[in-house]
């Protein structure tokens, strides 16, 4: 055999590993990201039966409260674990972290009081907001050129599919069976353990052909650091970023926290609710997955500005749709234009920043938007409160959609990924 022929075929076997690994981190990123729905949705799956609780005095506020424990931990985990994901690889944080959630869900089963669940609810939120910026980011490291986006927004699909998961659980399970058991189901990531230190890789393929681990340790601590994000080349994308984080996860709190109370208040029962809840998360998958996929041939912004745009509508369809079928149709497409606007938002800012930077980057954007899913229900509150309409509460993401679509529209051309497109 010629040296060239060996060249080739060493060449090819190169090929067929990294699409190996690429394929095999998306599946494992699906798959954390499938327990980070289920966890994450498992309160409002039970939240009847902790209405229901006969010592705990739970109230919708008591609701809301907990529900903000989870975001505000979820705030500290991405500004936490993003960077150190950077510095010294992704495989051991994410292990650590799913760990992590597993023992909160089991500490949320088993325990007796109603304060000490709201601890587990925010240590919870520490390693779902941890996960959220490894995951997107190992997911892209690995991806090969020109399918970066679509790779990313599959594993962010498998959000959504948990929550169905913990719905689909809740109405199958409840109110026969005690809620806790819920919760200790979500024990079950703990067997991904093995699979994730196996097969995530210890380091981003740009790193291995550094000569050895202080080397690489040494060159990321140098080029890591939180202020990179705000050098003159990343200060104005960072900013805008983190500001349509923000919008992003205001409307997806503010409509997913809002909608079933507001079909109730329309007129339409339980059952009609979930069903909304049910087809609005579908459509997310679907959006994710077609505007993720169509972020990989034409550039990023567009397809988030279009998403915004497409929220609008989809809201304003919501109060106006005559008819069960309209109505649905109207859920999907909000769902897959809110929820699939944040997704793709997580992809481009992923594809924006190099690799060394890239945890940081996603870790600090979704840190600040975690405020949003703080803020969400409470300025839904507030304006129906004033307003005292039912339909009001889809007037008030109107005008946070808008300005996220011009948010992301004055983003500036990235350094590599918007003039390399695929990148």
């Amino acid at each position: 055999m010629t040296p060239s022929a060996t060249h080739t075929q060493a060449g090819s076997e190169s090929v067929r590993r990294s699409r190996w690994r690429a394929r095999t981190v998306l599946l494992l990123g699906m798959l954390v990201f499938f327990a980070y729905g289920y966890d994450l949705y498992a309160l409002q799956t039970v939240a009847p039966s902790l209405l229901n609780h006969p010592t705990w005095d739970v109230t919708p506020g008591t609701l809301g409260t907990l529900a903000s424990f989870t975001a505000l931990g979820e705030a500290i985990g991405a500004f936490g674990v993003g960077r150190m994901g950077d510095v010294y690889g992704r495989r051991t944080p994410i292990a650590i972290c799913v760990a992590w959630i597993s023992g909160c869900m089991l500490a949320a089963g088993l325990v007796t009081g109603l304060l000490a669940f709201g601890v587990t609810r925010f240590l919870l939120g520490i390693g779902l907001g941890a996960l959220a910026p490894l995951v997107c980011a190992v997911v892209v490291d690995w991806a090969r050129v020109g399918r970066r986006s679509l790779y990313c927004g599959m594993a962010l699909s498998a959000i959504p599919l948990g929550g169905v998961a913990a719905a689909s659980a809740g109405r199958g399970f409840l109110p026969g069976m005690e809620f806790q058991w819920l919760f200790l189901v979500g024990v079950l990531p703990i067997l991904l353990l093995p699979a994730c230190w196996s097969l995530i890789p210890a380091v981003a393929p740009e790193e291995a052909s550094l000569p050895d681990r202080a080397t690489r340790r040494n060159t990321q601590v140098v080029s890591n650091e939180w202020w990179a994000l705000f050098e003159p080349g990343w200060l104005a994308a960072s900013i805008l970023f983190s500001l349509a984080s923000f919008i992003g996860l205001l409307l997806i709190y503010g409509a997913s926290s809002w909608l079933p109370s507001l079909m109730t208040d329309a007129g339409y029962d339980v059952d009609s609710t979930l069903e909304l809840v049910l087809v609005f998360n579908c459509g997310a998958v679907a959006g994710t997955l077609l505007f993720s996929m169509l972020a990989d041939w034409i550039p990023a912004k567009i397809c988030v500005v279009c998403l915004f745009l497409c929220a609008m509508v989809a809201l304003r369809a919501l109060t106006t749709a005559e008819g069960h079928t309209a109505l649905l149709a109207a859920v999907a497409v909000a769902g897959a234009s809110i929820l699939g606007a944040q997704n793709v938002i997580n992809s481009y800012v992923a594809r924006y920043y190099p690799h060394r930077i890239r945890g940081t980057a996603l870790g600090f954007t979704l840190g600040v938007g975690r405020f949003g899913s703080l803020l969400g229900p409470s300025y839904l509150t507030f304006l129906i409160g004033v307003n005292s309409d039912a339909k009001a509460g889809f007037y008030t993401l109107v005008t946070p959609a808008l300005i996220g679509a011009v948010v992301v529209f004055l983003v500036p051309r990235g350094r590599r990924s918007e003039r390399l497109r695929a990148s």
